[in-house]
Formats: C-alpha cells, sequence, structure tokens
C-alpha cells in the first residue's frame, strides 16, 4: 500500500522471518506468503516431498472434524486457535454450510491473519478474528470481543488443529489448553491433530524441516499425544492416522496402517468430549 507521497508503506508485520501460518499457506499453494515463508516451505518439501499434501490432508480432516461436530453433535459454536490463513475451505465455511447460524471464533497469533480474515469475512457477522496467543490463554479468555461472541453457558468446540508440534513440552502446552477448557461448558469438545512419533523416518524428518524453518515442530509419540486430550474420552474411532480418522463413519472402511503411504502416517487427529 503506497503513502501519500507514493512511497510503500511499511506492514504491521515482519515479513523478514517465516510464520506458522504463512509457511503453512505457502504448502498450501496459497499467495498470502512472502519470500522467508517460501523458504521455509521449501525447506519442508525438502525433507519431505509430500510436506503440502499432508497440509492438504491436515485441512481435509479440520472439514471432517467440523462437519461432525456440527452435523453429529449439535455444535454450532467454535474457537479455533491457531487458524492460520483463510485456504480453501476453513472452519466457519465446513460449519456454516451445515448451519448458517454456527458461530466462530478465529484466533492466530499472527498480525496477518487478522487483516486478511477480517477482509474475507466483512459480511459474515457470525465470524470474528482475534489476534491472541495460545501461550496466553487467560487473555483469549478475557477478549472482550472473544467473550461477546460466544455463549459460554453452552458447548464450544475448542480446535487446535496442527498447533501442538510447534510448542516444546516444556512450554506445558497441555495447561494453556486446560485452562481453555476448564472455562468451557459441559458438552464441549477438544479437537487436536499433531505430528505423531512411530519410529518412521519421514516423521523424524518432518520434525527436522520443522526445526530447520521455523525452529520448533516436534513429533510425539501416540501415547503423549492421548494425554493432549487431557484425559476426556475420545469419541470413536479415538486417535488415529488422518486417512483412517472419521467421527461420522468410525466402523466404516479404512485401510490399514501399512497401506499408508509414508507422508500419511505424520499426522493424526482425535476428538474428545467434556462430560
Amino acid at each position: 500500500m503506497a503513502n501519500p507521497d507514493g512511497s510503500e508503506s511499511t506492514p504491521a508485520f515482519d515479513t523478514s522471518q517465516p510464520t506458522i501460518a504463512r509457511v503453512y499457506d505457502a504448502l498450501l499453494g496459497g499467495k498470502d506468503n512472502f519470500a522467508a515463508d517460501r523458504e521455509g516451505a521449501a525447506t519442508y518439501l525438502k525433507f519431505v516431498p509430500d510436506a503440502g499434501r499432508c497440509a492438504i490432508d491436515n485441512r481435509a480432516a479440520l472439514v471432517r472434524g467440523v462437519q461432525y461436530l456440527v452435523r453429529d453433535a449439535g455444535i454450532d459454536q467454535f474457537l479455533d486457535i491457531g487458524s492460520g490463513l483463510p485456504t480453501q475451505k476453513n472452519t466457519h465455511q465446513a460449519a456454516q454450510e451445515i448451519n448458517p447460524d454456527a458461530r466462530v471464533v478465529y484466533v492466530d497469533v499472527d498480525p496477518i491473519v487478522l487483516a486478511h480474515g477480517r477482509a474475507l469475512l466483512a459480511t459474515n457477522d457470525s465470524t470474528i478474528v482475534v489476534t491472541a496467543d495460545l501461550r496466553k490463554p487467560q487473555e483469549i479468555l478475557d477478549h472482550p470481543e472473544i467473550k461477546d461472541h460466544l455463549d459460554w453457558d453452552r458447548p464450544i468446540a475448542l480446535m487446535i488443529v496442527g498447533i501442538h508440534m510447534h510448542f516444546h513440552d516444556d512450554e506445558k502446552p497441555d495447561e494453556w489448553v486446560r485452562t481453555l477448557m476448564d472455562k468451557l461448558a459441559p458438552g464441549s469438545y477438544l479437537f487436536i491433530t499433531d505430528f505423531v512419533d512411530t519410529g518412521e523416518p519421514l516423521q523424524k524428518a518432518m520434525e527436522q524441516a520443522g526445526l530447520e524453518s521455523l525452529g520448533n515442530g516436534w513429533i510425539r509419540t501416540p501415547e503423549r499425544i492421548e494425554q493432549h486430550f487431557l484425559g476426556l474420552p475420545l469419541i470413536p474411532p479415538g486417535l488415529d492416522f488422518l486417512e483412517r480418522w472419521n467421527p461420522a463413519d468410525p466402523d466404516g472402511d479404512v485401510p490399514d496402517v501399512d497401506e499408508l503411504q509414508p507422508y500419511q502416517r505424520i499426522l493424526m487427529a482425535g476428538i474428545a468430549k467434556k462430560a
């Protein structure tokens, strides 16, 4: 954007360093990224040539999870943390095509998400975008726009999709999520996807790619990922690889694990319910 004197104004965000949201956007083939982000995406592709397909599969799992939560679980409120930049289908689109009255709050620490999200949602009164940090969960809970947009006496789906891997266990990210879940009404849900470690080389390569490009991106054992759900019971089919995970049809035919491509064994998903 140009200033009145014709010079280019400085964006309100740092484009010299890659961010999670913009690298993810680049992997998805989006346009809301900068050279540093494309370099970060290239690093992922160097280590994991199918990293873009992993990102697409994670987005598809997000859509399946939201559709289940609206259609089968009757949820009409979503708090999507680390939502990233608008892409092919977002949480509000997946929810509102089933229930037009579904309300969605997007939260991301990257200010570019706020700028692009507000432009996209200018005519959508049921969806808002807020800049906040999962590391400061009480600030999310105290944020006036978030407080006003959701009915905290009714169930809410808390979405932590593709985010946990960017925090080291030493930071105790489960406690941030616990602070949020403790505030939610009974009948609320917790939806998580995360990088998994079952001992495969490509999983370790994904971790190496994240550490080299973003300085984070740790893999975890399935047992450790289950701990992210804070002891809440997982709905069927439980925690599983994305390609095998469909809560709307937990007993449906799925490929055996050994039939999956290596890149399809990098991410797992699950949804738990608060009693």
